[in-house]
């Protein structure tokens, strides 16, 4: 057998797996190694999110989801503190554009104070001004815990912080395959062979393909939605402080078409949700039919399907058609129409699909000999990092022990 035997190995270098590495660092240091298969960290739901630093307004108070976002928001903030990477704690309006979102808008202002939320402030339609003179609604909501940040940029001052521990993050090493032996586990790569006692399973779009390498049975599958994103002209994008968000549909775990301004100044506007039809589908262009079979031969897919149908058309028809996505922001801006719109960059979320086809709400990390298994960590996971981080970590290090 080649390469070193070692105490864990974390597969997944997006931030969630390096932030556990992170936690795992200080006791572990050398005995403990990242593998990423692309060739750079950070290149999937990490690299290409909103950059927003999510305050918890919106998850069901004593979830994992809001647990871990309040805790680990500040921790995040604190991070880029002492790191100086760059950041700002902006704000944020969640906009009422119907009377039937009000009750939607109430229930937000309840969870967000349930969770801990102190920077909170219900708005009339006139008071929208005061924080986005571009915005228009009957009501609001304004969230001051909200911030933006380049999710990049803290994914490699967390590589450099882990090299400096003494921990290895090995790039273009795919696992391909797992076998339990009596030094413990043998993992094959394409990048070589190595030997490790517990293997955690941070690898986002592919978490439910690395717990069958495993020769565990997960109880969801990842089927892959794409966010699109849209760029706004400079002439509109003067017209936007921070965030401006809709009422998101309460049934689904997705917040809607939103504008955002990230911490490089520019201004964007999205994402949608569409089916992608590959894991790694950042456009209609890019298919993966191995992908397409997994999500197609699923049955919790179909009744997904069967439920929400209405509103994956709505989302499709606002992928193909600019105008269609400007008619939608422009509720939450009037005035926004399709030439202010320039195509951008788009991102794929890790969606959990129970069998029965239900999207997942929460995070789920699951516990199997030799593994531990992160199999939902969608939004607002990065805010989270440094919190999942250590609840990992506590359950690794309890079962070395």
């Amino acid at each position: 057998m080649t390469g070193q035997a070692i105490q864990v190995v974390i597969v997944g270098g997006g931030i969630v797996g390096l932030a556990t590495a992170r936690a795992l660092a200080p006791a572990l240091g050398e005995r403990l190694t990242v593998l990423e298969a692309e060739a750079r960290p950070a290149e999937h739901q990490t690299g290409n999110n909103s950059g927003v630093i999510h305050s918890g307004l919106y998850y069901r108070p004593g979830s994992a989801k809001a647990t871990t976002c309040a805790s680990g928001r500040e921790e995040l903030y604190g991070f880029c503190e002492r790191h100086e990477i760059p950041h700002r704690r902006c704000g944020k309006l969640v906009v009422a554009t119907r009377q039937r979102e009000l009750a939607a808008l109430a229930e937000l202002e309840r969870r967000g104070r349930a969770n801990g939320l102190t920077g909170l402030r219900r708005l009339t339609a006139e008071e929208l001004s005061e924080f986005e003179p571009a915005a228009a609604g009957i009501a609001g909501l304004h969230v001051a815990e909200t911030g933006i940040v380049d999710y990049r940029v803290v994914a490699a001052k967390l590589v450099e912080r882990l090299a400096a521990r003494g921990t290895r993050l090995r790039t273009g090493w795919r696992l391909t395959g797992v076998h339990r032996d009596s030094a413990g586990q043998r993992l094959v790569t394409t990048g070589g062979e190595l030997t490790c006692r517990l293997l955690v399973n941070c690898a986002g779009l592919q978490c439910d393909r690395v717990t069958r390498l495993c020769g565990h049975r997960p109880e969801v599958r990842i089927v892959p939605f794409r966010g699109e994103y849209h760029r706004l002209i400079e002439a509109q994008a003067q017209r936007v402080r921070a965030l401006i968000y809709p009422v998101p549909d309460p049934e689904l775990p997705f917040l809607g078409v939103h504008v955002s301004r990230h911490i490089d100044g520019s201004v964007e506007a999205g994402p949608n949700a569409v089916l992608a039809l590959a894991r790694h589908g950042y456009s209609w262009a890019r298919i993966s039919p191995r992908d397409m079979v997994e999500t197609l031969t699923y049955p919790g897919f179909w009744r997904l399907a069967s439920t929400w149908w209405r509103t994956g058309v709505a989302e499709t028809w606002r992928s193909l058609n600019r105008a269609a996505m400007a008619r939608e922001l422009s509720r939450l801006m009037p005035g926004l129409q399709r030439r202010d719109l320039l195509p951008s960059g788009a991102g794929v979320r890790a969606q959990a699909v129970t069998a029965d086809g239900r999207l997942l709400d929460d995070f789920l990390i699951q516990e199997e000999p030799g593994a531990v298994h992160v199999l939902n960590a969608p939004s607002p996971a990065a805010t989270a990092s440094l919190a999942i981080g250590r609840v990992i970590a506590k359950q690794v290090l309890a079962r070395l022990a």
